[in-house]
């Protein structure tokens, strides 16, 4: 590995507020969320997708996304806040509460779209047309999942990967996050397919989503800064996963990957220790069981293992 193939200034976008949240069954008080992302913000992110405007009864913990929203916008304008929206209702609701940025998800594999949201492809690019043409002032990122693997299909072609994304393009999107929803994404893997979408769009800077369920989230990490990527959504504590792709266990823990990316001197602008803090409230008051591994762990601050790596 060369040094200077890596970045020096990496974007982490939380994601602890939508895809950390959802999945957990017991209902977390509104409050409690707000503390943890009031946490995350003190730290020092600055973009986060903080809930989804989403049917409540399909995933009920998004219950309160407008007053979530609201707090958000409120109490932390210097926060980029993105949400998650799955169809036109959720973007004109994303709208409605003041948010600029929508995550919206279509699957590029077409099974885990009609599991995810009942919808086929074709059903869902038109409503992300529909979407930028009414709402041109509100940012669509695409958030694609199961980029690289499927739970009902295996492993998704990169073909497939670039159809949709072309036509998502073409449709109004402006960004792409490229999410690994199952944690089935190998290094090599994540290389080719980010090579693969940079060859076709060189002007797109995408993001990566990356799961943790077979231990190689850190890995695919560094792989993919060595791709150029400069972009990444992560969780406090290691939480999330998808209801709709059984199996699949949490993502990229936040704070580990500051903590690699801070050892490598790569700045991300977020105080780990205060990173910690946030991920300490969420093992005590939300999930006993994270999965991250700093959460639990000694982080050795008093030591500097790789003082070289701060004058890259």
């Amino acid at each position: 590995m060369k040094e200077n193939t890596l970045p020096r200034q990496v974007q982490v976008t939380d994601i602890t507020g939508r895809d950390g949240f959802q999945n957990i069954r017991e209902w977390i008080p509104t409050e409690r969320k707000i503390a943890v992302l009031d946490l995350l913000v003190e730290a020092g992110v600055r973009k986060m997708e903080a809930t989804a405007f989403v049917s409540p009864k399909a995933v009920p913990q998004m219950a309160d996304a407008q007053s979530i929203a609201g707090h958000m916008r409120a109490a932390h304008p210097e926060v980029e806040l993105v949400a998650l929206a799955p169809n036109l209702r959720g973007a004109e609701n994303a709208v409605a509460a003041g948010v600029g940025e929508i995550s919206y998800v279509i699957s590029a594999s077409e099974a885990h779209n009609k599991a995810n949201v009942n919808r086929s492809h074709a059903e869902s690019l038109a409503d992300l047309e529909e979407i930028t043409q009414r709402f041109p002032d509100l940012r669509v990122n695409l958030s694609m999942s199961t980029v690289f693997g499927c739970p009902f299909s295996g492993e998704t072609p990169v073909s497939q990967v670039l159809r949709l994304l072309d036509e998502a393009l073409r449709r109004g999107a402006v960004s792409v996050s490229l999410c690994d929803t199952i944690g089935v994404a190998n290094p090599s893997q994540v290389q080719a397919v980010v090579e693969a979408v940079r060859a076709k769009h060189p002007g797109l800077a995408p993001a990566l989503h990356l799961h943790d369920t077979h231990g190689m989230g850190l890995a695919n990490t560094l792989a993919a800064l060595q791709s150029g990527i400069t972009r990444f959504e992560t969780a406090a504590g290691g939480l999330g996963g998808c209801p709709f792709a059984p199996g699949a266990a949490g993502n990229t823990s936040t704070e580990d990957m500051v903590n690699m990316l801070q050892r490598m001197g790569i700045s991300t602008g977020i105080d780990l220790n205060k990173l910690l803090q946030a991920a300490c409230l969420i093992k005590g008051k939300i999930n006993p069981a994270l999965t991250g591994r700093l959460a639990g762990a000694r982080t050795y601050a008093e030591f500097d293992f790789f003082p070289s790596a701060k004058n890259r």
